[in-house]
């Protein structure tokens, strides 16, 4: 499990390393060892991007904070390496004094900066450089990259100049993830020690992040902590059948979804329940016809009181949201079950908030992004972590045992207590009817058993990793760069994803 934590944390956790270094006469120390780090991936950047590093041009702009002494001390190295480094300085007067001094005795070049007047030095870098390092603002930085940097890395972007961000790309803010209009777009980041929350919030402004080890201890999992799962997490937990199951130990998950006018997501959610596990799909609405035909092995029921034994319910998916749809999500939230609750399960609840207070069992609720604006009346979209962790806190304190499942490229799972961050590493899933498959997935899995916590959240992150690989299976299916799909594609594509989640387990053992 791959943990990210707030600023305070990592703060805390390098202030006994930073106070050692200080004790021992070498303060710089640990930002030595930090910025050989940064050295190697940018190395290891330049051969990947131009074929080999001596020979080849690093740009650094240098901020007046620790990274920005990272930035200086990673370019000595590299300029020991045969680069060429030119260094650009944001603030001259408050640059850091020993990486400047150590960047100039290994015969790197300051150049001035794109809006000073000229003063006998060069006036910036001549050429697209083949690598820039961001040293701009550290982990204290919030808001957008300012002038003159704001201009200096769009000229640099639009040039395709490829960033080396030092501990986050400037312009991201470390806890919350948010991404300014004017911020770095890292193709790497280098971090130390431990990931940061906007690590996992804000992958896709990240790039590749690789974690440098600077002696930081391990830190424990607080409050603030978001955890990501491996493949192969994933995969060992996924539920299979053992030599004494039969189809009800394995789970029998009841869906009332869709109807006879749009029978789409009935097929749909009952086909990636069917998918999920090998357990038993119910199914209640109007939709048996298409249901029936699509999956022979569903068995369909005409009311929700009929349904019979389950263990949990997936109900919402093209299910309305009349009278009637009202009283069916309220009879299911008293029977007590894990329950999924989605689309217009969802607006149901948004239009009449006591039907959750009335749940008996726990709730997996799983909007996107407009439906999570319906259920909270307005909500700060630059801190999606925060407002999910703030609405699912407010769920329990009335009382609800209630995980929410926020959709997107990077999709959060929050029971409350724990949080979850899946990067889809693409946003192939946004599609109509994928979230129907999606809550089909969860459903079973519910069915199968709730997580190591008891709660919903951990089947929750199980079905998001499934998802995201089957929408990137299917995407690909015609080789990269992969091409548009629709939500059957998706479907198609999830027992192979499910398959290659089982072998990642058993090839990391």
């Amino acid at each position: 499990m791959r943990r990210a934590h707030p600023v305070e944390e990592i703060r805390a956790a390098e202030r006994p390393l930073l106070d050692a270094a200080s004790a021992a006469g070498d303060p710089d120390a640990v930002m030595r060892r930090a910025s050989a780090g940064v050295a190697h991936h940018t190395a290891a950047l330049l051969r990947e991007r131009t074929g080999g590093v001596a020979g080849r041009t690093v740009l650094l702009v240098v901020g007046s904070g620790d990274n920005g002494g990272d930035a200086l001390y990673a370019g000595a190295m590299l300029r020991g390496r045969g680069c060429r480094v030119e260094a650009v300085l944001l603030a001259p007067d408050h640059a850091h004094a020993r990486g400047l001094a150590a960047l100039r005795r290994a015969g790197g070049t300051v150049v001035e900066r794109p809006d000073a007047p000229s003063g006998g030095r060069s006036r910036g870098p001549g050429r697209t450089p083949d690598a820039v390092i961001d040293g701009v603002v550290g982990l204290g930085g919030t808001g957008p990259l300012r002038e003159p940097a704001a201009t200096l890395v769009a000229e640099l972007a639009a040039a395709g100049a490829p960033f080396v961000a030092v501990d986050l790309p400037s312009g991201v803010d470390a806890d919350t993830g948010t991404v300014h209009p004017a911020h770095v777009p890292a193709d790497v980041t280098v971090t130390f020690g431990a990931l940061r929350r906007a690590h996992l919030l804000a992958g896709p402004a990240c790039g590749r992040v690789e974690v440098v080890d600077i002696g930081l201890p391990g830190l424990p999992a607080g409050p603030g902590t978001l955890a990501a799962p491996h493949d192969a997490e994933v995969g060992r937990d996924w539920p299979v059948p053992g030599p004494d199951d039969d189809k009800y130990s394995q789970g029998v998950v009841a869906i009332r979804a869709g109807s006879e006018r749009y029978p789409g997501a009935a097929v749909l959610c009952t086909s990636a329940a069917v998918a999920a596990t090998s357990g038993m799909v119910r199914y209640v609405g109007s939709g048996t016809a298409a249901v029936v035909a699509a999956r022979p092995e569903v068995v369909c029921h005409p009311t929700v009181d009929g349904a019979g034994t389950a263990q949990s319910w997936v109900v919402g998916p093209g299910a309305g949201t009349d009278a009637a749809a009202v009283a069916d999500v309220d009879r299911i939230l008293a029977a007590g079950l894990p329950t999924v609750l989605d689309a217009d399960a969802l607006t149901c609840v948004a239009e009449h908030p006591a039907l959750l207070r009335a749940a008996t069992g726990p709730v997996l609720l799983t909007p996107h992004a407009g439906e999570f604006d319906r259920l909270t009346g307005g909500w700060d979209r630059a801190d999606r972590a925060g407002a999910l962790r703030r609405y699912t806190a407010g769920l329990r304190e009335r009382g609800v045992d209630a995980t929410v499942l926020l959709k997107g490229r990077v999709t959060l799972v929050d029971d409350g207590e724990a949080a979850w961050a899946v990067d889809a590493g693409s946003s192939w899933a946004a599609t109509a009817g994928s979230g129907d498959v999606l809550s089909g997935v969860a459903g079973a899995l519910l069915a199968h058993g709730l997580g190591r916590d008891g709660a919903p959240s951990w089947p929750a992150v199980l079905a998001v990793v499934a998802h995201s690989r089957a929408a990137r299976d299917a995407a690909l299916r015609a080789g990269p760069p992969g091409a548009p799909i629709g939500a059957s594609d998706l479907l198609a594509a999830l027992p192979g994803a499910i398959s290659r989640l089982r072998g990642s387990a058993n090839t990391s053992r």
